[in-house]
């Protein structure tokens, strides 16, 4: 029998295939940092304050912008659908008003996420970002055109709208979950890490106040002596963006992650401050009677 050699025969050559491979070639398309950098500056800079945390998501303990996107692209949707409806023409027209008033929160909180994200993930956000604004311009327009009368045309539009917010949402869809932007990154440390107790070493080899890296089997954790002689183990990669947390600052009972900047509660692992909406795992510790420093995972023991 011979072998076929149909394009569509071979693995990794498909049309789908090749649009994944597009999708990822963003991560490494260098040409965008100079539109970056300037961008990320200004959302970083601006004068957020305690709201910053807020649009990240912190106190639902996830990423916001995945929650406010819905309402937008739901009112689109739906006027997509009465669009083709005889006499909802008021109906859809409200609904695109909707989705343009409410993209607007939901781009904020987008930006607030994208600005502490890793230089691959930026890349890949920066034309989402522009692909959901076209979408919102387009909207727009069919709102404008709608109001003047111009019915058919806003429809149109609002097709055309369509269509870019789908391939928006694609993308956002891949830095979500390709890139792993916005993901709890310490989630897998309860599976990794071995029931029972484990060694770090002589407790006495720890300095007072200051984070140490340790490994528990394939996990690294952060280790610090705090000067009552009191343990404070956490996984060590941040579940932000898995920055190193024992090369950040210790203080206040508290340590600050060198990349992002998230503010971790040593007793309990507590994320105080975003970007983090997560927790860090944290490890219940003991000394044994030859002195050296044991952990485990709670209800693990």
């Amino acid at each position: 029998m011979g072998t076929s050699t149909a394009t569509a025969d071979r693995p990794g050559t498909g049309i789908g295939t090749r649009a994944l491979k597009a999708l990822d070639a963003l991560a490494g398309a260098g040409q965008l940092d100079p539109i970056i950098e300037p961008l990320q500056r200004l959302v970083q800079g601006a004068p957020l304050g305690r709201l910053r945390g807020v649009l990240h998501g912190c106190p639902i303990g996830h990423p916001l912008h995945p929650v406010l996107v819905q309402v937008p692209v739901g009112a689109w949707l739906s006027s997509a659908v009465l669009d083709q409806v005889s006499g909802c023409e008021r109906a859809a027209r409200l609904l695109v008003a909707a989705g343009v008033v409410t993209a607007a929160p939901a781009a904020l909180t987008g930006w607030v996420d994208w600005a502490e994200q890793h230089e691959q993930q930026m890349r890949t956000g920066i034309v989402h970002a522009a692909s959901m604004a076209a979408a919102v311009a387009l909207y727009g327009a069919s709102w404008a055109a709608r109001a003047r009368g111009r019915a058919p045309l806003g429809r149109g539009l609002g097709f055309a709208g369509l269509a870019v917010l789908g391939g928006g949402a694609a993308l956002g869809g891949h830095l979500a979950y390709r890139q792993g932007a916005g993901a709890n990154k310490t989630e897998p440390v309860p599976h990794l890490v071995e029931p029972g107790w484990h060694a770090l070493g002589p407790a006495e080899d720890f300095p007072i106040g200051k984070g140490v890296r340790r490994t528990v089997g394939e996990v690294s954790v952060l280790v610090v002596r705090e000067a009552d002689g009191v343990f404070r183990v956490l996984a060590d990669r941040c579940s932000h963006a898995s920055g190193p947390l024992s090369q950040g600052e210790v203080a206040d009972g508290c340590v600050t992650c060198p990349w992002h900047g998230s503010v971790f509660r040593l007793a309990d692992g507590w994320n105080v401050g975003g970007p983090a909406t997560a927790p860090q795992p944290c490890f219940t510790t003991r000394t044994d009677a030859d002195g050296t420093l044991q952990v485990c995972l709670p209800d693990a023991g």
